[in-house]
């Protein structure tokens, strides 16, 4: 139980790492290309890791498994475990102690816990896009506004206020471009809720591009309107939608959905039965042969889950055959594997005597 579990923690935090690396850098490039806001990172970040757990623990489950005997088969503890006459299924009573526990996880998480997180990211993500565009703007960087008729860049904040230095504003006004540039900009907010950028001791430029009658006006204090961006409803589908709310819209699609998080937990345990017989490791075929072949099947057996709830969503399957048919399959594969392993074991055994 021991080397299982340390086995599937290193396992698993090898590949929670590749994920959050590959995650981080696809949402700082949303980030530096102003798709989401730079305080979101982190946020988006930890909603998007919970929502790949169930995944990863069901991969980890399966190669810790699958090393750990690995590994008995190359010190020969199979060997001395064959000779005494105990079968290869004496070996699964010792493996789902150790998986029913990880199955449980696998199953909080596909059913509770990620969409309770996909829907947590679409609401975080609506609220960042609803800040009006003095919120999100970034020291050293230029923005856009949601309405596409300025640009703004901010080249300092100061710290415990409202305040902002060396401000610039372009915008573009009766087919006239505007530019203004200020020592330093606040916002106010009036007793009707109206908020202004109100920008201090700086020089506006208004003229026609190609054109040189440029007018250049100095100010003390120049308001700017900031319009209000309206909060965005999210929108519902089915990957946000709690599992029991799936339950009671049974349409095609939130059927398939249902039908995804119901298989995680159920592959996870037949990928932990199908491991043992995978396990088998000939010294004269090479160490990773098994390792190969368990690889395959895990694709297969995952892209075909894919591929059924796909089915199931566009109509073409029926949701029982959706749902149990690949993996009572898979059981059936594991169950030859089984056989056949056991059967090989036994002729090695009376060819010794």
């Amino acid at each position: 139980m021991s080397e299982f579990a340390g086995n599937g923690f290193l396992v698993f935090v090898v590949l929670l790492g590749i994920v959050v690396v590959t995650q981080l850098i696809r949402l700082l490039g949303d980030a530096v290309g102003g798709k989401l806001a730079v305080d979101g990172v982190l946020a988006m970040l930890g909603f998007s890791a919970m929502n790949y757990l169930p995944v990863l623990l069901s991969i980890s489950l399966f190669i810790s498994i699958l090393l750990t005997l690995s590994r008995c088969y190359r010190d020969s503890e199979m060997v001395v475990w064959f000779c005494s006459g105990i079968g290869l299924t004496r070996w699964i009573r010792p493996v789902m102690w150790y998986a029913l526990p990880v199955v449980s996880v696998i199953a909080l998480l596909s059913l509770v816990l990620s969409p309770w997180a996909l829907k947590k990211a679409d609401e975080f993500k609506s609220k960042l896009e609803s800040r009006d565009d003095v919120a999100t703007a970034v020291p050293g960087t230029f923005r856009e506004s949601k309405q596409a008729d300025r640009v703004y860049f901010v080249e300092n904040l100061h710290p415990g206020s409202n305040r902002v230095g060396n401000v610039f504003v372009q915008s573009m006004q009766n087919g006239k471009l505007g530019t203004m540039v200020a020592r330093q900009g606040l916002q106010e907010t009036l007793p009707n809720g109206d908020r202004f950028l109100v920008l201090l001791n700086g020089t506006r430029y208004e003229g026609v591009p190609g054109q040189r009658d440029y007018n250049i006006v100095e100010f003390e204090r120049y308001a700017l309107r900031i319009d209000s961006v309206p909060p965005k409803q999210a929108q519902p589908y089915s990957r946000i939608m709690s599992t029991p709310e799936l339950w009671r819209n049974p349409t095609t699609w939130n059927l398939s959905e249902l039908e995804w998080r119901l298989g995680l937990p159920i592959s996870a345990a037949i990928l932990a039965l199908l491991a043992i017989p995978l396990s088998y490791v000939n010294p004269r075929a090479g160490r990773s042969l098994n390792l190969v072949l368990a690889i395959v099947l895990y694709m297969l057996y995952s892209n075909m889950i894919s591929v059924t709830n796909a089915w199931v969503g566009q109509g073409k399957l029926s949701p029982g055959i959706g749902l149990w048919g690949i993996h009572v399959a898979m059981l059936a594969v594991t169950a030859v594997m089984f056989y056949r392993r056991m059967t090989l074991s036994s002729l090695r055994r009376v060819w010794s005597k």
